[in-house]
């Protein structure tokens, strides 16, 4: 771990200057106590980093938290051994999962499942508590549950150090928390300026706590996290659906773990509640299992956490970009990414160049600079990848 400043400890080995300016402007910002952790897979963001955990007294900083609120991960462990699917097309069910879940920035569903209608009654409960109205921000939130979205979103099958078959997925709260986002972003800048604060960052723009507009934003924003949390387990009911009737027998789950990585919590650290938002970064307080994925070729983990105080209880949520996604465009070919996915079932029909391996950090330099923050106790290599265009 490294002091950048005062305010600021780094566990990346692995840091551009454009970042770590981020880095430090964020921690500048009055209402960031005590300092932000910054993470082993941090790189630039909107507004702040991702891979950082900002912690905040008295207001909260919208953007921070991010557009796609409650983006996270969700894992099951079958007892399924790689030895009793070994003669069955991979392609098969790549496809089943294709059609099950609903791909791509306009993926919807056309119609929902009885266990998606289940979760939207408990969403729309959810939502009379919080008082306010989905369908204000989007008419047909409803059809996004159970659907993947695009760019680093995915759902795989990937296999253990044991042989044992995981079903693995990446998603988060879809078009509705996009769109809760980007209002109270803009209510945050509205204030801001009506205010007279002076930002060094648009986007660094917050919401004094005490204020209507404070508690708007935590109720609809704690609603987004609900959500993501729903539709990942719907998708992952799908995914064991698909898996089911590919392989002809009944998967009986040994582990089940579904977790955020951009969300804002109220937490008790050195002694005060703050809020810790954890942008590109999951709770990783002692013995709590975590997710922190690769990228489409590269390997994944399944963590145990160390609960590192320094960290507030945090650590990476991934690999961490090292290009950007028009960088990558222009840097590589689809002939290398093909390459790179050799033993994977995956769809190169696809356009998806941007999500080539090469365009993350290394995974494993990530898994050594998170030593204190946290214990690895599966290493996971996928064997079908599904992402949308």
């Amino acid at each position: 771990m490294e002091d950048l400043n005062e305010k600021a400890k780094s566990w990346a080995s692995i840091m551009e200057d454009e970042a770590r300016e981020q880095v430090l402007r964020t921690a500048s910002m009055r209402g960031v106590w005590p300092h932000v952790a910054v993470m082993p897979d941090v790189h630039y963001g909107k507004g702040a980093t991702v891979g950082s955990v900002i912690p905040t007294l008295g207001m909260i900083m919208p953007a921070a938290v991010g557009v796609d609120i409650g983006c996270g991960m969700a894992a099951v462990r079958t007892r399924h051994h790689v030895d009793q699917i070994a003669h069955l097309d991979l392609s098969v069910v790549r496809k089943a999962i294709e059609k099950a879940i609903p791909l791509g920035k306009g993926g919807i569903n056309t119609h929902l499942t009885a266990t998606a209608e289940q979760s939207i009654e408990f969403l729309e409960a959810k939502a009379r508590t919080a008082r306010f109205k989905p369908s204000s921000y989007l008419g047909n939130w409803q059809m996004h549950l159970g659907s993947l979205g695009s760019g680093n979103h995915f759902c795989e099958l990937c296999v253990d150090e044991e042989g044992f078959v995981w079903l693995f997925l990446h998603s988060g709260s879809r078009g509705i928390g996009n769109r809760i986002a980007q209002h109270h972003i803009k209510v945050a800048q509205r204030l801001c300026k009506q205010w007279y604060i002076d930002l060094p960052d648009k986007d660094l723009a917050y919401i004094a706590q005490g204020t209507d507009e404070f508690y708007d934003y935590i109720r609809e924003m704690m609603w987004a996290q609900e959500f993501a949390q729903e539709n990942r387990v719907e998708m992952m009911r799908r995914m064991i659906a698909a898996f089911e009737a590919w392989s002809d027998s009944e998967i009986v789950v040994d582990t089940e773990i579904n977790c955020h990585h951009n969300y804002t919590a109220q937490e008790e650290h050195w002694g005060k509640k703050l809020w810790i938002t954890r942008k590109g970064a999951i709770n990783a307080e002692e013995g709590r299992l975590g997710l922190i994925p690769g990228s489409m070729g590269t390997a994944s983990y399944v963590v145990k956490g160390k609960g590192n105080p320094v960290s507030f209880n945090s650590s990476p949520h991934g690999a961490g970009r090292n290009y950007s996604r028009t960088k990558a465009k222009a840097e590589f070919t689809h002939e290398q990414l093909r390459e790179r996915m050799v033993g994977i079932e995956w769809n190169d029909k696809v356009a998806f160049l941007d999500e080539i391996p090469d365009a993350y950090k290394d995974i494993d330099q990530i898994m050594k600079d998170a030593d204190s923050l946290v214990e690895v106790v599966h290493k996971l290599r996928q064997i079908v990848n599904v992402k949308g265009e």
